[in-house]
């Protein structure tokens, strides 16, 4: 019987442990809490509620990126691209519209971004008619200069003795906000950027009221609103040591009719 007892308080001892609920803590991938997808891959995408989430890393002399998303809405990357010259990536939130803007009522976006404090990089939305022959590119933030000089630079038919981009308007209001406003083409297609004047890591933007603006100066016709992109444009985000640096989105949106 004491054998017994004691075999069975043993089996008890056991059986408890086994059973034991240990507490683990999330997974993390590069400082970040494993989320509903995550991928390294250059050109992943992930369709959710009605957007596209891309890592998109498409320049030459890119470093490491992987990107994770909750939802189209909140997501992020962690980069690690050198300090050298020319656009490495631009990981994107994407919504397509598909309506002619002389059929659109409105079109709004709002963001609210968590950005580094060092790199080369912008918090911006590129805006695409449906045949990809306009870009209209807002930037919302970033570490260059708001007329065009610094360490990135808009696209510009014209340059300073300075090497740096001239506007063709400055201090233009539009949708309730300013913007200095530069013209240009890649070789591929036409762009236009808007810088805004005072750097934001959140707010709204008329999206409509831009294109009517574009489309009031002749620059293009009567364009069918394509995809509506929101991400960040990164040059270089090397961080302290190589430790490469973290860009998240906390929530984004596209509502048009």
């Amino acid at each position: 019987m004491k054998k017994t007892l004691c075999m069975l308080l043993i089996a008890a001892l056991f059986t408890a442990t086994a059973c034991k609920k240990t507490n683990v803590e999330p997974a993390t991938v590069n400082g970040q809490v494993e989320a509903n997808w995550s991928s390294s891959a250059q050109y992943a995408s992930w369709q959710n509620g009605g957007y596209t989430v891309y890592n998109n890393i498409w320049g030459s002399g890119a470093g490491s990126q992987s990107i994770w998303a909750n939802s189209y809405s909140n997501w992020g990357i962690w980069a690690n691209h050198p300090n050298t010259g020319g656009i490495k990536s631009y990981p994107n939130s994407t919504r397509y519209v598909g309506v002619a803007l002389n059929s659109l009522n409105s079109c709004t976006s709002s963001f609210n971004v968590t950005m580094p404090s060092s790199g080369a990089w912008e918090a911006t939305y590129d805006i695409w008619d449906s045949n990809n022959l306009y870009e209209t590119m807002l930037w919302m933030n970033y570490t260059g200069n708001t007329d065009g000089s610094g360490n990135v630079k808009p696209i510009s038919y014209n340059w300073s003795a300075a090497g740096n981009p001239v506007p063709v308007y400055t201090n233009l209001s539009i949708g309730g906000q300013t913007w200095n406003v530069f013209r240009g083409n890649n070789g591929s297609n036409d762009v236009f950027s808007f810088l805004r004047t005072s750097k934001t890591n959140s707010g709204t933007v008329d999206v409509k009221a831009i294109q009517n603006w574009i489309k009031g100066q002749g620059w293009f016709g009567n364009i069918t609103l394509g995809n509506v992109q929101f991400g960040f444009e990164i040059t270089s985000s090397y961080g302290t040591n190589g430790a490469g640096l973290n860009f998240t989105t906390n929530s984004y949106s596209v509502s048009y009719n």
